[in-house]
């Protein structure tokens, strides 16, 4: 399925110059001179290369679709993570890089996607939002104005993320995995 450049969205996988790579980042531009174009992040999922490169609105890629089958993580073996088919309760080790910054977020027992290129797992698709716990919070900066004073706060997984003023040490909230972005306060 072609799409266009500017339909490039963080997660597709794309197959560009005969490689599948995976989009990590996105960052839409528009400069005074000449048109908007997409400056994408990508991941080769075959040999683990990096790149980035511009596309045009004009510029068309092709978004490959995947066979996706429902697996459960076990646990980590070194570098290697255990994920079990919830079908026929076989088990797959997988290297931890193929997640990527989504990797802290990973938790056991969670239930994630498994996209399949040619039957050979190419990537593993988390949860878009999950519960954490606030471990450490900074003190709120007296004089900040209220709209747009988010502060840094630390997870139970080591990540840091910024949230707003009135969430402390001890909180539940929602995260959004892929964003690594404050969603809201856990139920």
């Amino acid at each position: 399925m072609k799409i266009s450049g500017v339909d490039i969205r963080p997660g597709n996988i794309l197959e560009y110059e005969g490689g599948i790579w995976k989009v990590a980042k996105i960052q839409h531009t528009q400069p005074g001179k000449g048109g908007a174009y997409m400056q994408v992040e990508m991941k080769n999922l075959q040999d683990g290369r990096k790149t980035n490169v511009r596309f045009r609105s004009a510029d068309t890629v092709e978004k490959v679709r995947l066979d996706t089958k429902d697996y459960q993580f076990l646990y980590e073996d070194g570098d290697m993570l255990v994920f079990m088919d919830k079908d026929t309760y076989e088990q797959i080790n997988l290297p931890s890089d193929l997640l990527g910054d989504a990797r802290p977020f990973l938790q056991d027992g969670m239930e994630v996607m498994l996209e399949l290129w040619d039957e050979k797992p190419i990537s593993v698709e988390l949860p878009s939002q999950i519960e954490a716990t606030i471990v450490e919070a900074d003190a709120v900066v007296k004089g900040q104005t209220a709209s747009s004073s988010y502060k840094p706060a630390m997870l139970d997984n080591g990540v840091r993320i910024m949230v707003p003023p009135h969430i402390e040490s001890g909180t539940r909230i929602v995260v959004d995995v892929y964003e690594q972005s404050y969603v809201g306060k856990a139920s």
